[in-house]
């Protein structure tokens, strides 16, 4: 993207958004999107510890066909908290609200988001939900699943469904706001020249999952109300001797739920992008067309709620409708994975930290969605539903897409965010043990679910444990993944070299400011004139020509 930004002698550097004020007040009621951004960043890695200390006591627990430490319901609580945590308070805010914050501004060169003052109080209800959730498991815990079915949820649980549902529903109005600042943002502030096909697909991956959270959330935020008035006021709306509907439930929370996927992988999908035209120098092959892809993902996702509720019930004509769908949303998905191949054909590619983590990105995903494919084909569905089948299908989409998405951003933006660099060589050892400890954890999990071991036992035959082993192995090698990013990158912090304003080489109005960027993002408003990836003339192959300066060749600022 080229863009005209005047630099007139005034040093960026000395006004960096870090340096706006060192006090803790000056962070937590800070109305600058770049803070607020590093906020969530700070509350999900914590929320994000806890899933994990809680998933890792049940991996040491299932080595064990006939367990080791814990009881049933101790099992079924350290699950339910896993589950509630990644899925709300780490995984669905975790690029938006993180990269989404700090980016969005950059990308279309405004100098905040719509509102500054619902940003800050989106960030305080995300935190506000996740106490109420916390408080549940200090008070004792919640046994439900994520899921909170009913009407184990609403009529027999003797656990803290009430102040973990309440958590859930306080965190879903922050989503709103978030995605109701960001659709404003996108509309009302971008700069001159930035036409809707000049805006960065990270931009419209953003837009995309904003409409999605503003349109589904507030059926999620219902339902749990729900669940409340039945289980604390006693209302018949679930139970069905009383003229209510378990199955109700279901609907309701899968129409929210099955979005909710593409709030998580939507956001991964403009990273890996971003990222992949990149380290190619090459540009996006058809813009367009990943555009309308990623509005199609997000319409789409609404129609296929019901692939979730074959077992449940339903009609045999609406099991068919909704496996006909689940089939045609894999179609937009399957037209990114072949532009993400083709921009990489002739492409100048190097294999620097983030593209190794878009790169595993791409195959994840794809086993993925080949394993969802399975699942959308109904007598499939029903021998694999219920079994840790399902559970490897969900992760290979959620962690093994969502997470490498948000490690790549976040190795990619890093210089930009705080201004310097990290160590490559270890960045890239922890990319490749990621993808390595991640298919370790969860492929014999596939294999587990084709032979019929259900999920949320922690008691299981005995011909089931080799493939538990392996999989609480590989989850060691994944935690150690997890682990060294922010050694190396706190390190940065103190030691690390000072990045330059673009030490990739990359197009993007973020990069042509300061790194980090000044409180104000720009020193001049910007005004774009090309679109959003110039790595080469148009119409002239991408390997033709002199390579587009690179980290080696940058200048530190």
């Amino acid at each position: 993207m080229t863009a005209i930004a005047i630099d007139d002698g005034y040093s960026p550097r000395a006004d960096s958004y870090l340096r706006d004020g060192h006090s803790l007040w000056s962070w937590i009621a800070s109305t600058d999107h770049k803070r607020i951004a590093i906020l969530y960043a700070i509350s999900i890695t914590l929320f994000f510890l806890v899933g994990a200390v809680s998933i890792a006591i049940v991996r040491v627990e299932l080595v064990n066909p006939n367990g080791q430490f814990l009881s049933d319901d101790t099992y079924n609580k350290l699950f339910t908290l896993h589950g509630i945590v990644m899925v709300w308070f780490f995984l669905i805010p975790s690029i938006p609200n993180t990269f989404g914050n700090f980016l969005l501004p950059l990308m279309i060169g405004a100098r905040d988001v719509a509102f500054p003052r619902l940003n800050l109080f989106s960030w305080y209800l995300n935190i506000a939900g996740g106490l109420f959730t916390l408080y549940a498991v200090v008070a004792g815990g919640v046994d439900t699943g994520w899921t909170f079915y009913t009407p184990f949820s609403t009529m027999f649980s003797n656990s803290h469904v009430l102040a973990a549902a309440a958590g859930v529903f306080v965190a879903g109005f922050g989503s709103i706001a978030t995605g109701v600042n960001f659709i404003a943002t996108v509309h009302m502030l971008r700069t001159r020249g930035m036409s809707w096909f000049r805006l960065p697909l990270f931009v419209w991956a953003i837009y995309a999952t904003s409409l999605v959270l503003v349109l589904a959330t507030p059926v999620l935020a219902v339902t749990l109300l729900l669940v409340i008035a039945e289980r604390w006021f006693g209302f018949p709306i679930f139970d069905p001797a009383h003229g209510g509907d378990p199955l109700l439930f279901q609907h309701l929370f899968w129409f929210y739920s099955h979005p909710a996927v593409y709030i998580m992988i939507l956001p991964a999908m403009g990273v890996v992008t971003e990222v992949i035209t990149c380290f190619a120098r090459r540009r996006v092959f058809g813009y367009t067309f990943m555009v309308y892809a990623m509005v199609a993902i997000a319409g789409i996702g609404f129609f296929v709620w019901g692939h979730h509720m074959f077992v449940s019930g339903q009609s045999a004509f609406a099991s068919l409708v909704f496996s006909f769908l689940s089939f045609v949303v894999a179609v937009p998905s399957a037209i990114k994975v072949f532009n993400w191949t083709a921009t990489l054909y002739r492409g100048q590619i190097t294999f620097e930290a983030p593209m190794l983590y878009a790169l595993g990105f791409i195959g994840l995903f794809t086993i993925g969605g080949l394993t969802g494919l399975f699942l959308a084909s109904i007598p499939v569905d029903v021998q694999v539903h219920d079994t840790y089948f399902v559970v490897a299908h969900f992760h290979y989409i959620m962690v093994g897409g969502s997470v490498s998405a948000f490690f790549a951003a976040l190795h990619f933006w890093w210089p930009k965010i705080v201004g310097t660099l990290y160590d490559e060589a270890w960045a890239r050892f922890a990319a490749i043990l990621m993808f390595f400890g991640f298919n370790f954890t969860f492929f014999p999990q596939f294999l587990l679910g084709y032979l019929g071991n259900p999920r949320r036992y922690h008691v299981y035959p005995p011909e089931f444990q080799i493939y538990h082993v392996m999989s609480s192995t590989g989850a060691s090698i994944l935690a150690l993944a997890y682990l060294l990013p922010p050694v190396y990158l706190t390190w940065s912090l103190f030691y690390g070299e000072k990045a330059g304003d673009n030490p990739w080489g990359a197009t993007g109005l973020e990069w042509t400011t300061a790194s980090p960027p000044p409180t104000h993002n720009f020193l001049r408003e910007p005004i774009v004139e090309t679109g959003p990836y110039e790595y080469h003339e148009e119409g002239q192959a991408p390997g033709v020509g002199p390579r587009v300066p690179h980290r080696a060749q940058s200048e530190p600022r």
